[in-house]
């Protein structure tokens, strides 16, 4: 037999099952994605409809737009654009990967309660802040051609990223970036000045140790209230959503924070 028939014959075998099976997900693989998927949060960046069956998705980042927008007008919007999604369920199947997103479409808001976002070394509860909580769930299948190949969490975060944001934290920092200069630079310094909002102090401050409301002059006032004696205390006085004074005690000297530049 000469060479060339060889050759050809060779490159006409099946392929060996073992190189075939070096494509396949391995249980590494399995447990790296369910690790760094499940309980993920992101901001939907299109409407997400509410669905009895996983909206497709496939993985060259295209899906049916108009099939979409027909589910929603069936059973309305699980999200839409701006809303927050947490990935409660991550189902890897043999070409695809099942999202629940919310707890499914029976979901609800209760998901949310207790998760905070953070700004340094600070985290407050979400509330607001440029950010609302979707209303509903829904799911989602991530589509392949053919079995789902070997990959990692952030490839998939990658394949998703024409209908969900994954960069949570870094918009919480774009938040605070689109705040004045002094609200900036009190936030970063982990301090609540006057002119702050509430949702300012909590991303400053965290969460008071309490709160207490009273009535000034027919004026409903409400303190927040940082930090444990002997130490330093600071009262944060409210008269509706705005901070109208700062007040440090520490050892029985007080000492007020001076109120922020009045805008020219």
């Amino acid at each position: 037999m000469r060479l060339g028939t060889v050759l050809l014959a060779a490159a006409t075998l099946p392929i060996c099952p073992a190189a075939a099976e070096e494509k396949k997900l391995t249980t590494e693989d399995r447990i790296e994605l369910l690790r760094g998927l499940t309980a993920e949060l992101a901001t939907a960046k299109v409407v997400l409809p509410r669905s009895k069956k996983p909206l497709p998705f496939s993985s060259d980042g295209s899906y049916d737009k108009q099939q979409w927008t027909d589910i929603g007008r069936e059973f309305g919007p699980a999200a839409r654009a701006g809303d927050l999604v947490k990935l409660t369920k991550v189902t890897i199947e043999d070409d695809r990967i099942v999202f629940e997103l919310n707890g499914g479409m029976k979901g609800g808001r209760k998901w949310y309660e207790g998760i905070q976002v953070g700004v340094g070394t600070r985290t407050a509860p979400i509330s607001g802040g440029g950010y609302s909580v979707a209303p509903s769930g829904t799911s989602l299948a991530l589509l392949f051609a053919g079995r789902v190949p070997p990959i990692k969490s952030a490839e998939v975060k990658k394949l998703l990223a024409p209908i969900l944001d994954f960069n949570f934290r870094s918009a919480t920092e774009q938040y605070v970036e689109s705040l004045p200069p002094e609200i900036q630079k009190a936030v970063k310094e982990k301090k609540a000045v006057e002119g702050m909002d509430k949702e300012q102090v909590l991303l400053a401050l965290g969460r008071p140790r309490h709160k207490v409301r009273e009535v000034k002059d027919g004026i409903e006032l409400e303190d927040w209230v940082y930090g444990e004696p002997p130490g330093k205390i600071t009262f944060v006085t409210f008269d509706g959503n705005k901070v109208i004074q700062v007040k440090e005690t520490y050892a029985g000297l007080g000492d007020t924070a001076p109120p922020l530049p009045t805008p020219r």
